[in-house]
């Protein structure tokens, strides 16, 4: 990732000196800024960051195979009872230091089944857990409150392979073992309208704490790969996921009304969104009250096929904010970076600051959204009008961009604090670069130049968004 970061800083200087008469007008206003700018780096570098805290992972004195408890290897065989059998022998290990369960190599059939607390599910290399293709081995439960209904139908929805409901102290690691949800038969049940109940997830802890998921590899998921929702203190680490780009609505990572959440190192190519932050919808998300907040997305290579590399929304009710995203390289993608809301979200997004970004073949660089998605139901408020605010988006490059960005706000809510520094784009359209509407902002060294309502000069726009760098540069200081 240094190379690429190396790479992009001398590409940046490059194209400034190709377009020195733009940065010429900017000169006065970077001169003005320069004393911020430095103490933000040094606050910058200096501050902590959930990434930074790494899970210290002891051994657990307990250990027993799959085998043990008469799982079959051999893809055909269900190993849904051997599974719940194995965790539900675990759970006497609990307050003795806690246990694994070994999977070996194999191919290991399974449907839904539930861990326990202080509890690591080892995945061995040539290890793959094969999630079912028949509906019924996926149980239906109630919806999540923060979200009043299925996410894709009313009433409940199918439980997810890999489930996690108020535990504390779980691991789910391996040898670059694989989880295949084998998801085909959920998208063809979806596009033809033969589910009567939500899709499935691979992995989702509920309500959960002290959750790590690392050293694995995540195929074709129902829906979400991985769903911490509720949850605090989580660390996704080395782990790649993969849909392909036909799967419709697949999504890698969803970090959901949880905080203090660490994403690092990980590859991510999904039909959708690789990783959307998300909080609960309309009145639902707005009476449950839990944002997402204190996120740490480190190292990261995503690519998006129909959706966006990384989404905030649409479902943000609850509120998502302190978010810190860095190094992040997207590719072959629909969106690089997009916020998503609509009238009767309530909630805001603000606090963001995504840094060190590297694009390439991507339609739209940054997109923003007052008119994303639709409602659970009838019930909610067209009065509960979201905020975004404090958005600062810096140090990216990219190349072969189509449009580099769309910021379409709400006349009754605008989008403000947009803050844009440090971008170099290379938009291969002639006609429209950036469209604006109902935002304000400001920019400072980005080529193609924004539209105006983004390129205020140093104003009260400029004072907002480097003031909240200086004075929280800590925005994910966790």
């Amino acid at each position: 990732m240094q190379l690429l970061l190396f790479g992009h800083q001398s590409s940046l200087l490059s194209l400034w000196l190709m377009h020195w008469p733009i940065l010429m007008k900017m000169l006065a206003a970077l001169l003005l800024l320069v004393p911020l700018s430095n103490a933000i780096e040094i606050n910058v570098k200096g501050s902590e960051r959930q990434c930074e805290y790494q899970p210290t992972l002891q051994p657990r004195p307990h250990s027993v195979s799959i085998l043990e408890f008469g799982a079959i290897g051999d893809g055909k065989t269900l190993n849904t009872l051997a599974f719940q059998n194995a965790i539900f022998y675990l759970k006497s290990f609990a307050d003795k230091g806690g246990a694994q369960l070994y999977v070996p190599a194999g191919k290991w059939l399974t449907g839904s089944f539930n861990l326990t607390s202080h509890l690591t599910l080892f995945l061995a290399r040539g290890a793959v857990i094969l999630g079912s293709q028949e509906a019924s081995h996926w149980e239906i439960v109630e919806p999540l409150p923060s979200y009043g209904r299925g996410l894709e139908l009313p009433g409940g929805r199918h439980r997810s392979l890999i489930n996690g409901y108020l535990l504390h102290d779980v691991v789910v690691t391996g040898d670059n073992g694989t989880i295949d949800g084998q998801g085909s038969v959920w998208w063809e049940w979806f596009t033809s309208h033969s589910l009567n109940y939500s899709r499935p997830h691979l992995v989702e802890f509920t309500g959960s704490k002290d959750i790590v998921v690392s050293n694995l590899t995540f195929l074709n998921a129902p829906a979400f790969n991985i769903h911490p929702v509720y949850c605090s203190n989580v660390q996704v680490q080395n782990i790649s996921v993969y849909a392909p780009p036909g799967s419709p609505y697949t999504v890698g990572l969803v970090p959901d009304s949880s905080d203090n959440v660490c994403i690092e190192n990980c590859s991510i190519s999904t039909g959708y969104d690789a990783i959307a932050l998300k909080s609960g919808w309309d009145e639902y998300g707005i009476e449950y009250g839990r944002p997402s907040t204190s996120v740490h997305i480190k190292q990261v290579y995503l690519q998006s096929f129909s959706g966006s590399a990384l989404a905030f929304g649409s479902e943000m009710s609850g509120g998502i904010s302190n978010v810190l995203v860095e190094h992040l390289y997207i590719y072959n993608s629909n969106c690089g970076v997009e916020f998503k809301t609509t009238k009767g979200r309530g909630g805001y997004i603000k606090e963001i600051v995504i840094s060190d970004v590297e694009m390439k073949n991507v339609e739209t660089a940054f997109s923003a959204t007052g008119q994303s998605g639709f409602h659970p139901d009838d019930n909610f408020d067209p009065n509960a009008l979201p905020i975004v605010d404090l958005i600062t988006l810096r140090n990216v490059i990219g190349s072969n961009i189509s449009l580099a960005g769309s910021f379409t706000g709400i006349e009754e809510s605008p989008f403000t604090s947009i803050c844009l520094s440090n971008i170099s784009l290379a938009v291969t359209s002639s006609a429209t670069y950036w469209e604006c509407s109902n935002v304000l902002g400001f920019s400072q060294l980005v080529f193609p130049e924004p539209c105006p309502d983004l390129n205020s000069s140093v104003s009260n726009s400029s004072f907002t968004c480097f003031s909240f760098l200086n004075s929280n540069a800590e925005v994910a200081t966790l």
